[in-house]
């Protein structure tokens, strides 16, 4: 099934263009929506009640990769043409990354193979070949400095159209991000707060850690999401399969966090790139629930979200959002799909 059979029947919800912690009280200051995969209930509650939503044993798999300032402006006759680096393409030498044009925040079809782009500080990227045929591009990256070197100096978050305000990296980060690589935060963490976590511990709900490294978000309708490098550590394998023998359930904290464990396929450790593509009909084994934003109608999230918790749920659930005015994208509320 196509991404654009699911989408339909789903609305578009609001938009959120400003941080939780400038609307609201602070980060856990969003709405939560719950979805309960067994009996088809639909509960309204506050994030910072997440603790009680949850039983002992159960435990959060949350995803620590942190966003890098991917967005470089391009020198030469038009400011408003910016660089979004997405990420390294597999197999290929090191300066090699997928990346993205964007001209005053929306899609830049331009370019030609052999074109050469001007960055600060006498960077450059050359334009090798399109992604596939598509908008992405496979670019050699000619930097002064190691590319994460180069990106703190000189980058800035990738930011969209739908943001008010030119709002600092900080905001963009989870508060347990440690490892720098993703273009875009996997922003479905991005609500707990060092308070929160807290609190999970000490009702006995375990946090377990992998990474995914996220690429550029900005996939046009129909389009696969791409290779992304993922590691799931031994440690978090064994407290997966330890919760699963005490009757706990386990629950991703995103979306990244799905395609790395089903990624893993023996349930085990596992390392390496990605191009796993979860659609409505493949069987999700590896969770029993789901933390994710409220996606736009065209996203690819959406046939993941159809394959974790059924069409009939995912449409009510949205409409139920729709209805209550729950907010989208990286700053806004969240939805718990929860067995």
């Amino acid at each position: 099934m196509s991404v654009a059979e699911v989408r339909r029947g789903l609305p578009a919800l609001p938009e959120a263009s400003e941080p939780a912690e400038v609307r609201g009280a602070g980060r856990d200051d969003v709405r939560l929506l719950v979805s309960h995969l067994d009996s088809g209930r639909l509960d309204h509650a506050r994030f910072a009640e997440l603790p009680e939503l949850l039983d002992p044993g159960d435990v959060l798999v949350i995803n620590t990769s942190a966003t890098l300032p991917a967005a470089v402006p391009v020198l030469g006759s038009d400011p408003a043409l910016r660089l979004h680096l997405s990420g390294p393409v597999p197999g290929a030498d090191a300066d090699v990354w997928l990346v993205e044009l964007r001209h005053e925040g929306r899609r830049f079809g331009g370019g030609r193979p052999g074109l050469v782009l001007r960055l600060p500080a006498g960077g450059a990227v050359v334009l090798l070949e399109r992604h596939g045929g598509g908008r992405l591009w496979h670019a050699a990256l000619r930097l002064p400095a190691p590319v994460l070197h180069y990106l703190a100096r000189h980058g800035e978050p990738i930011r969209y159209g739908h943001t008010r305000g030119e709002w600092p990296l900080a905001r963009y980060q989870t508060v347990y991000a440690t490892s720098p690589g993703s273009a875009e935060m996997p922003s479905a963490g991005r609500a707990f707060t060092p308070e929160l976590i807290t609190r999970l511990v000490a009702a006995g709900i375990d946090v377990a850690p992998l990474v995914l490294h996220a690429g550029v978000s900005s996939l046009v309708a129909g389009e696969a999401p791409h290779a992304e490098w993922y590691r799931v550590p031994r440690f978090t394998a064994e407290r997966i399969e330890l919760v699963r023998r005490i009757g706990g359930r386990v629950i991703a904290v995103g979306t990244t966090v799905v395609r790395a464990l089903e990624s893993a396929a023996d349930g085990g450790p596992a390392e390496g790139w990605t191009d796993l593509v979860i659609a409505p009909d493949t069987p999700v084994d590896s969770l029993d629930g789901l933390l994710t934003g409220f996606h736009d109608s065209d996203s690819s999230h959406l046939a993941m979200l159809e394959a974790v918790a059924g069409r009939d749920l995912l449409e009510r659930s949205y409409a139920e959002a729709a209805r209550a005015g729950y907010l989208r994208h990286e700053f806004g509320d969240l939805h718990l799909i929860l067995r």
